[in-house]
């Protein structure tokens, strides 16, 4: 919960004084789905460590004294300040003038003001929908839900609360940890953990393997952290991390470490509980995730590989299917009633409080897996089923056009026409007239037509840059 404030409301709910107070184990971060004008009345209280951000206008508002406000108070604020000197910069900077005029029309359009600052009539207004987060390191902030105060926004479809454990950097700038020194050079990650061959540990795998590459949003020079980990019971896999360091790019892959399974594999778990969303859950590039219960079906290839929890792969889905929200298309508002519905029940699924239904993972590569904690026991929660894949599954995979036998005999094919190729060229080379083939030789020069082309070079130039000497110098 929020930590006590005692303040005194100036003009719009701003903060006129804030007191100090205690900081929250975790930092948090909310983003709220903005569809209507109706959900600019939602009250926020933004610490003074707290980032404002709006993606879809790529809008981030830094860290600044507190404030008890709404959204549209914000988004007033916000275009006040930005409006302050653009008569000024419409003559120095034209071109800063441009972009940020841009933003302030879409601000004006959001809170439904015409270029003077007058109120647009309500049916001539039309609301662009957009989503705002507020991250706060502190944890002292909050975005107002709607519904029942006793269900902590479980109710809000439009509304989602995220903690996280703060980074060195941030507990830095709230004061709780010495400042990190900065190297003065950069020096290349050789990977780390422990290896088993210097007798650093005991176990397989547990080696950290850097790469060199290239930011795919930046071009700036990067490494990619690689590890192989063996899940119990399971097989290998592959994890490879990348950050960029210059623009703050991240990406999380998970591969398989193992060969291609000869059969594909059906996982499907009864979930009776919360406990159960916290079981470690492992979803390949290949596999398809469903809930009939709520009618979720996302097709192979969704999400990429991710290795996380239960919970954490429905948040992660619904925070992607979200975005559908902010669309401005008008056939797809007359089913936001729906998509909403659709929403609610995935976050009941994720609270545990549609429970019980089933999860499956559908894998034709058998490269997913579901944490059993009976292992090497029969759960009676999760049940496998493997199947021979069907052509066209082998063909959307590739194996159809694998060659695993024979090919040795293409490879002999190959080297005996590449020597036959080498032979028939020798022998054109000898049947050629003499003459012919010193034409088609490059001209050799004598050293006595270098000579004439070469000018003596100053005091102290030459081929190895040889020093003057000192009579050389004199003169």
């Amino acid at each position: 919960m929020l930590a006590s404030l005692r303040a005194v409301r100036g003009r719009r709910g701003q903060l006129a004084h804030t007191v100090r107070i205690s900081l929250a184990e975790k930092g948090i971060l909310y983003t709220v789905y903005l569809t209507s004008a109706d959900d600019l009345d939602r009250q926020v209280v933004k610490s003074e460590f707290a980032t404002l951000t709006i993606p879809e206008l790529e809008l981030s508002i830094p860290p600044k004294r507190g404030q008890l406000t709404t959204v549209e108070g914000i988004v007033s604020d916000t275009l006040r300040d930005l409006s302050m000197d653009q008569p000024l910069r419409q003559h120095a900077q034209p071109e800063a003038y441009a972009k940020i005029e841009e933003i302030c029309t879409r601000l004006r359009s959001i809170l439904g003001e015409d270029k003077e600052g007058e109120k647009v009539a309500k049916e001539q207004r039309e609301f662009a929908p957009f989503s705002l987060r507020l991250d706060d390191p502190s944890g002292n902030s909050f975005i107002e839900f709607t519904g029942a105060v006793g269900q902590l926004g479980a109710a809000d479809n439009k509304w989602t609360k995220r903690d996280y454990a703060r980074s060195v950097e941030q507990n830095s700038v709230l004061g709780l940890a010495a400042p990190p020194k900065a190297p003065t050079t950069v020096e290349r990650d050789e990977g780390g953990g422990f290896s088993k061959k210097q007798g650093e540990t005991e176990f397989d795998n547990e080696e950290v393997f850097a790469f060199d590459g290239t930011c795919s949003s930046c071009s700036a020079p990067l490494q990619t952290l690689m590890k192989q980990v063996t899940i119990p019971y399971f097989k290998d896999i592959i994890i490879m991390s990348t950050n960029c360091d210059a623009c703050g790019y991240r990406d999380n892959e998970v591969k398989s470490g193992s060969a291609i399974s000869a059969q594909g594999r059906k996982l499907t778990l009864r979930v009776e509980d919360a406990s159960d969303l916290s079981r470690d859950l492992l979803k390949s590039e290949s596999a398809g995730l469903s809930i009939p219960e709520i009618d979720l079906h996302l097709n192979p290839g969704t999400l990429g590989g991710r290795f996380t929890t239960l919970e954490g792969l429905l948040q992660q889905v619904y925070d992607e299917l979200s975005t559908r929200l902010l669309s401005g298309d008008s056939s797809s508002r007359s089913d936001t009633g729906k998509f909403e519905a659709f929403l609610g029940k995935l976050k009941a699924a994720m609270g545990a409080e549609c429970c019980p239904f089933t999860v499956i993972l559908d894998d034709p590569l058998a490269n997913s897996y579901i944490q059993n904690p009976y292992a090497p026991d029969a759960d009676e929660q999760i049940e496998a089923l493997d199947y021979e894949r069907s052509h066209e599954q082998n063909e959307d995979l590739g194996i159809n056009d694998m060659r695993l036998e024979g090919y040795e005999e293409e490879h002999v094919q190959w080297q005996k026409e590449q020597a036959a190729a080498s032979a028939a060229a020798a022998e054109r080379q000898r049947d050629e007239p003499e003459g012919e083939a010193d034409s088609k030789r490059p001209k050799t020069i004598s050293e006595e037509e270098v000579e004439e082309y070469i000018k003596p070079a100053p005091p102290g130039v030459g081929a190895a840059l040889q020093p003057l000497e000192p009579d050389e110098m004199e003169t």
